[in-house]
């Protein structure tokens, strides 16, 4: 399953909470290079209007799965994130630092991987054992149509800590720029990661 962050808007150049801004022109020219990587693929969007411009840039038909949305951030949404250091230093330092915390009213990071995490749980095919006889054939399943996603970066982080077994602040730490693909393949015992922040 191939992620994609959705590409750059003005709130995540002034370093704000998500919101639902649009995304630059100039980034969404960008995008298009990245159409030879999810041609033929199913396209699963948030509901972020960023993330579905990005989706049409690169020639997909999206489809809006709210699951995909970013944590829900409250009062905080959509404001710079030096205001709410300033204004609300202790309840900034809480929800950095427990992943149960949600001082601005909206989601708590263990909340949102919870969410997160069983969305992922869906998008895996049931395992059939049949085993084929003299007079019966193993049934054939159609081969399920790959999937691209397009978010932000707190949809892949929260994606890739379910894969690895990390707590939601430890997989904070992942570095995901604009318009980079990051790819997941369902294995037996979970999830395998192929890469991360690639840039096309």
């Amino acid at each position: 399953m191939l992620f994609i962050r959705h590409a750059t808007t003005p709130g995540m150049r002034a370093a704000c909470f998500p919101g639902d801004g649009g995304a630059d022109p100039a980034s969404l020219a960008r995008a298009a290079a990245l159409r030879p990587l999810v041609v033929g693929r199913e396209a699963w969007v948030s509901p972020a209007r960023a993330a579905r411009q990005t989706a049409l840039a690169m020639g997909l038909e999206p489809r809006v799965c709210a699951a995909l949305g970013e944590a829900d951030c409250g009062r905080w949404r959509g404001l710079p994130y030096e205001r709410v250091a300033r204004e609300e230093p202790e309840a900034l330092a809480r929800w950095l630092s427990d992943p149960h915390a949600a001082p601005h009213g909206g989601e708590s990071p263990a909340a949102f991987a919870d969410r997160v995490a069983a969305w992922l749980a869906t998008t895996r095919e049931p395992t059939q054992h049949d085993t084929p006889t003299p007079t019966r054939a193993p049934s054939r399943r159609p081969v399920p149509v790959p999937l691209v996603v397009v978010c932000d970066a707190g949809v892949i982080r929260a994606v890739l800590g379910h894969a690895l077994g990390l707590g939601p602040m430890a997989a904070a730490r992942f570095d995901l720029a604009p318009l980079s693909a990051t790819e997941l393949i369902a294995a037996r015992d979970g999830w395998r990661i192929a890469y991360v922040n690639r840039k096309v």
